[in-house]
């Protein structure tokens, strides 16, 4: 075979490949759309939009300008954040659907759910379906109104991501009025200890890097603190035959500036700097995504984060499962060692060959979580408040945007095989 015809079955290969992977983002999705930029903004500010694009199947409920300012006000970013939350939905919803809910009413799950702290019902959105093809939105909990309906279709893409327009922001009982703690208020050893850190939180204290820690959290500050199991673990080196400056750069290598709540981990691609990270080494990490599981590689090792502690911006910390040790402390990971060729022995001896030596155990990084295809169905069609022309635009937007065709790959693999054999 050519090599051309090699770098065309290769290159076909990897485009068909592609086609399979699901993506979206929703801050370019509303850039089409000025009347949507606070609340673009705010997905930006508050690392919504992370979380959003890191999941595989969301509706988002958009406020216009007008709506956002009655939401913003002058509650704290991490108010907002809440409020937000409980306009992202974690299931499919596009004009039909919302038409065509069961017995006329559904409760769905929200973002804000997914924190922990949402008890009873505040973390479920009412999805009604009204008389006179309206469609309320609401608090699911008891006693809430439907104060918010929904106005029209902003954008689909296949069956990934919705976004549809309503018109007032949805509130849970007690969301905006519940006191936001301020970085300073915070108490960063207290809540490691009660998270099972106790270990980390005293050493955070007695080498005094506590203060550099409560020094950057005004800023954005993330915590990846080990448990006290992960200090028990075989392979942890002696604390105590390191360096002051060792132990401090190793505690600081355990926090980054800038607040990154788990879903900005799951789209981060660089390598992430520490607060141990100076001139004289990277001292970074960096992450992989399998699923909703996210893990950090240190070089020496790896660590999957096991929990949040707190997310709160500018704040987020989570509990490890290993000491992260850095490379510049403690060595690079090893490298397998080279196998032995057979070498042949001089005729007429026989042929010997050389014993292959014993494998080496090395750190694979976690594969990268892959999307699966989106369920076939036919283009959702506008209900008569929808927007005109939403819905035809969202055909050809999900084909030049968002590429997810089985059928396609399958093509591409029979060409690029019947190049191979030909």
């Amino acid at each position: 075979m050519s090599a051309f015809r090699y770098y065309l079955s290769f290159v076909l290969i990897l485009t068909a490949l592609a086609t399979t992977i699901s993506a979206h983002n929703i801050t370019d999705i509303l850039k089409g759309f000025p009347e949507y930029s606070q609340f673009s903004s705010y997905l930006t500010q508050t690392k919504l939009a992370d979380e959003i694009n890191s999941r595989q199947t969301i509706t988002v409920l958009v406020l216009n300008n007008g709506a956002m300012s009655g939401l913003v006000g002058k509650h704290p970013l991490s108010v907002i954040k809440n409020a937000l939350r409980l306009h992202v939905l974690l299931d499919f919803y596009d004009p039909q659907k919302l038409h065509q809910i069961s017995k006329g009413t559904t409760l769905t799950t929200t973002l804000y759910q997914t924190t922990g702290n949402a008890p009873g019902n505040l973390g479920f959105v009412n999805i009604t379906d009204l008389q006179g093809g309206k469609v309320g939105f609401g608090s699911a909990a008891p006693g809430s109104k439907l104060d918010s309906s929904y106005t029209k279709s902003v954008k689909q893409i296949g069956y990934n991501i919705s976004v549809l327009e309503i018109s007032s922001p949805i509130i849970a009982p007690g969301i905006l009025t519940a006191p936001a703690p301020t970085a300073s208020d915070v108490n960063i050893t207290a809540l490691l200890e009660k998270a099972g850190c106790k270990t980390f939180a005293n050493l955070l204290v007695t080498s005094g890097v506590i203060k550099t820690y409560e020094a950057a959290t005004s800023k954005g500050l993330t915590v990846f603190a080990p448990s006290d199991e992960a200090f028990k673990a075989a392979g942890v080196p002696d604390l105590s035959k390191l360096t002051n400056a060792e132990v401090v750069a190793l505690l600081q290598y355990h926090a980054a500036n800038g607040y990154n709540p788990e879903g900005t981990l799951k789209t981060t691609k660089d390598p992430i700097s520490t607060l141990a990270t100076n001139g004289a080494g990277k001292f970074d990490l960096t992450v992989t995504t399998a699923g909703d599981e996210v893990t950090l590689h240190t070089g020496v090792g790896a660590s999957r984060i096991a929990d949040t502690v707190l997310d709160s911006t500018p704040l987020a910390i989570f509990t490890v499962d290993n000491v992260l040790l850095p490379t510049e402390l403690f060595g690079k990971a090893p490298s397998p060692a080279p196998v032995a060729e057979p070498v042949a022995a001089p005729s007429p001896a026989p042929t010997v060959a050389a014993p292959s030596p014993a494998p080496v155990t090395v750190e694979a990084p976690s594969p990268l979580g892959a999307s699966p295809p989106a369920p076939p169905g036919e283009t959702p069609v506008e209900s008569p408040a929808d927007a005109p022309g939403s819905s035809e635009n969202s055909t050809a937007d999900n084909a030049s945007i968002h590429v997810n065709a089985p059928a396609f790959f399958v093509v591409l693999v029979t060409v690029a095989c019947s190049v191979l054999l030909s």
